[in-house]
């Protein structure tokens, strides 16, 4: 019997859900799916370190007309790690996201995404403006702008630091499920126990002797390429998506360093309001995590913007 058999996630299991993987030159991206692949497609993207799962809880409490695709980002979840002696360029999820996309022959459909994905699903929004028409942001901006003014910095210690963990890299280390579990909560304050254990479902694998973590060691690095807020600013001028922000009370504006007021955050949310798109912005009791551990705080306002008749005004 599996390890994991004590943590099977009955929310996962309501509805149609099922396991879809996606070829790409270096392997594959896997995804979960729920609903009816004729329903409304939705995109889901997970926040960084996460995985698929990440949605386990909240989109069985969503609209049934849709059809939800949760994507495992490379390098989380079970999809497949990029190739040796690359680091995980952040621009590099734009491209994969269009894969899939066009995988499932999808020329337009909506995104539901948290934290790290919320940045991806900004980005795609502002490259691929013609194939959103929704982009629902839980608990993020949209964009993550480059804080310093040295680049040059910033790409010599991301190229030294890959190159310092290739040396350094050994073989994964094996927990026990608890100590897996431990560990997971240890990294991410905001995922609660039982949050903690529907991540881990996905985000390791069992070996002899316990688990190891899937996650690529890689993605905790930092991306060698990022954009300014200037450039950020520009690529949002180009969505033409209506756009959902749901911030968790005690989530990232709780932080200095991502506080709503100051720049560079006022300035996105500023950039948000004076497009000419529909935003709403809305305010959740709850962490960061809050979609998971406690989803019932954002499934009525994620469906009543899901259902939205995009000529109504919010």
């Amino acid at each position: 019997m599996s390890i994991f058999s004590k943590w099977i996630s009955t929310a996962a299991l309501k509805g149609l859900c099922q396991e879809l993987s996606f070829t790409v030159p270096w392997g594959h991206i896997a995804a979960k799916a729920w609903g009816h692949p004729s329903g409304r497609p939705i995109i889901c993207l997970h926040g960084w370190a996460d995985n698929a799962n990440s949605f386990d809880r909240l989109i069985p409490l969503l609209p049934e007309e849709f059809y939800y695709v949760a994507l495992d980002l490379p390098g989380h979840g079970v999809s497949s790690h990029r190739s040796p002696g690359i680091p995980y360029y952040f621009t590099e999820y734009i491209s994969d996201v269009r894969r899939v996309a066009d995988a499932l022959n999808w020329n337009r459909f909506s995104i539901l995404s948290h934290s790290m994905g919320g940045n991806v699903g900004g980005l795609f929004c502002s490259i691929f403006p013609e194939m959103v028409d929704k982009l629902i942001i839980l608990d993020g901006y949209g964009f993550y702008p480059f804080a310093g003014n040295v680049v040059q910095e910033h790409l010599q210690k991301a190229i030294n630091e890959l190159i310092k963990l290739e040396k350094e890299q050994d073989s994964p280390r094996v927990y026990t499920p608890d100590g897996a579990l431990k560990r997971l909560l240890l990294g991410n304050g905001s995922v609660s126990e039982e949050s903690g254990k529907i991540l881990l479902q996905r985000g390791s694998t069992e070996v002899p002797g316990g688990l190891i973590f899937t996650r690529d060691l890689r993605i905790n690095l930092p991306s060698p390429l990022k954009n300014t807020i200037d450039q950020c600013l520009e690529f949002q001028k180009n969505i033409t998506a209506a756009v959902l922000i749901i911030s968790a009370k005690d989530g990232l504006w709780k932080q200095e360093k991502w506080n709503p007021n100051k720049p560079p955050f006022s300035l996105l949310l500023d950039g948000y309001r004076s497009l000419s798109i529909q935003f709403r912005l809305e305010k959740v009791e709850g962490n960061h995590h809050v979609h998971l551990n406690e989803p019932e705080r954002v499934a009525g306002i994620v469906s009543e913007f899901l259902r939205m008749d995009l000529a109504s005004k919010l």
